[in-house]
């Protein structure tokens, strides 16, 4: 933030002093990407031009009184691209080689020869067609699997996807596919997305991948599909109640592969985030459009997807 502090009078504060903080603020960097404080202290916000999030979904401060504002605000896509692809081609190889259990043998001291599978030729849908999808369909493609992706637009040309299915007919070719992979952002639109009828069209032996946002699934219909044998498995980065409840059905699930909201998150990511708002924020003082210019009616930054 040296850079920063530099050009600006930095107020640092936590939430519960976040409404003095902003009174006199022409800009707000928030860098608890979870923290709820904002719409609260909104009423402080009397001269706030500009608002960044550390993180790539902008849920957590899209409430009326910004959307209705003409404060802008962007966030930090292109930071988890690249960490959260090889997150989701970690878990494709984790369930197609049993790691899990391989582990939980090593552990027992028990030689348990098993058959395992292959990646190559399996077909994924990657829903969301965003820079991270982007980035997660060029590296399974790389990885020898058939991807294809879910978006606002269907299309037969897209260049990291080929074929993009429209999202609003998810359920029509779910069946398709052995791997299907969350990371759409969170609005009204895919809210509640993956719920008992979208299980109920996959695969029995398809897995699930939730990198996005917990929101998009109706946990307690995951966690049905899981128990009747609807899918095979899951992987969950993210989760609709965080931390997820201790007594939770999904811990305990043999099933399911489990990380607590860290898919994105390599070394040096904190540092990063600060890096891109420090970036953005000398192209404010100097009168240049900003990037990562969120669409405050859509939630998120536009693109081709």
């Amino acid at each position: 933030m040296e850079a920063v502090e530099q050009g600006a009078e930095v107020r640092y504060t936590r939430a519960d002093g976040l409404a003095d903080a902003l009174r006199g603020a022409d800009a707000l960097f928030v860098y608890d990407f979870l923290s709820t404080a904002v719409p609260g202290a909104w009423h402080a916000a009397d001269r706030l031009r500009w608002l960044h999030i550390a993180s790539a979904g902008v849920d957590p401060v899209l409430f009326d009184g910004l959307v209705r504002s003409e404060v802008a605000l962007t966030n930090s896509r292109g930071v988890f691209d690249d960490s959260i692809a090889e997150y989701v081609l970690g878990v494709v190889l984790s369930f197609a080689k049993d790691f899990a259990r391989s582990l939980d043998l090593q552990r027992e001291s028990r030689w348990q020869h098993r058959e395992t599978e292959r990646i190559a030729g399996k077909r994924v849908l990657v829903v969301g067609t965003g820079p991270i999808g982007r980035s997660t369909a060029r590296l399974l493609r790389a990885a020898g699997l058939d991807v294809s992706g879910a978006g606002r637009r269907a299309r037969a040309d897209d260049p990291d996807f080929g074929t993009v299915h429209d999202s609003a007919e998810l359920t029509e070719y779910l069946p398709a596919f052995d791997y299907v992979v969350a990371v759409a952002p969170l609005t009204a639109r895919t809210k509640d997305m993956f719920g008992a009828r979208a299980f109920a069209a996959m695969k029995p032996t398809a897995r699930f991948v939730n990198v996005g946002r917990g929101e998009l699934v109706v946990t307690g219909d995951l966690v049905s599909a899981l128990r009747s044998g609807d899918i095979a498995g899951a992987a969950l980065d993210v989760f609709d109640t965080e931390p997820l409840p201790v007594d939770h059905p999904l811990w305990t699930m043999e099933n399911v592969l489990l990380s607590p909201h860290m898919s994105g998150d390599v070394v040096g990511w904190r540092d990063t985030l600060v890096e891109v708002f420090a970036e953005n924020f000398q192209r404010w003082r100097e009168g240049e459009p900003l990037r990562n210019l969120v669409d405050k009616g859509l939630g998120y930054v536009p693109s081709a997807g």
